[in-house]
């Protein structure tokens, strides 16, 4: 009996460890959307710990308590933001197509992930982080811009894209996105389906050959 008590309390301390691990990074995950609202909409400066706490009905030591400072939350931020944008592309190139067809479909995709799960960080000024912090940022953003402008490399061999300079086309397609992660929040009733369709006839339809 009473190895059974054991066993049946260590399952039930086993439940709880993991229901409570799951509750905390859900509250993690709420914290950093809200943490990158504020951030996109107020800049890194501007937007203050107990103002991001404020907005989750946290105290401020609860916040501190998942990132110590505002500097590790806003580091936090922008990897999240880089997880999801790698994520997106590993399916748009395991679903495949022609290198327009992926740079259309990772477009949808940012659209559409950041309706159902809130903004992105987007890259800019990252004079607030620690040189290691702003080095792996760096290399890792590099490298998913590269798979853009491979989208579009390969477009341009396949005959779906124009002859362009993916470089330079890259950083205007994410130049775009970052002014709609300031400006769209403000506007009533947009949705991802508009957005794709004013970015398709702005930028989109410019790559495809006549």
């Amino acid at each position: 009996m009473k190895g059974e008590h054991a066993v049946a309390s260590g399952r039930a301390n086993g439940s709880r460890a993991l229901s409570n691990s799951r509750k905390s990074a859900k509250k993690r995950d709420a914290i950093l959307r809200a943490a990158i609202e504020i951030i996109n909409a107020k800049s890194f400066a501007l937007a203050t710990m107990s103002e991001i706490a404020a907005t989750l009905d946290l105290r401020d030591a609860a916040l501190y308590y998942y990132f110590p400072s505002k500097q590790a939350l806003a580091f936090a931020c922008h990897l999240r933001s880089l997880q999801r944008f790698d994520a997106m592309l590993i399916t748009v190139d395991k679903n495949g197509g022609s290198g327009a067809a992926r740079l259309e479909h990772v477009l949808q995709q940012l659209l559409f992930d950041a309706a159902e799960n809130g903004p992105w960080l987007y890259l800019g000024d990252l004079s607030y982080l620690t040189d290691a912090q702003r080095d792996e940022i760096s290399v890792w953003a590099l490298r998913l811009i590269g798979v853009l402008e491979r989208y579009l490399s390969e477009g341009i061999v396949d005959g779906s894209i124009v002859p362009c300079e993916p470089k330079l086309v890259v950083q205007m397609l994410l130049g775009m996105l970052i002014w709609l992660a300031k400006w769209v929040p403000s506007i009533k009733d947009v949705t991802p389906e508009r957005l794709m369709a004013a970015m398709g006839m702005l930028s989109l339809e410019g790559l495809r050959p006549r």
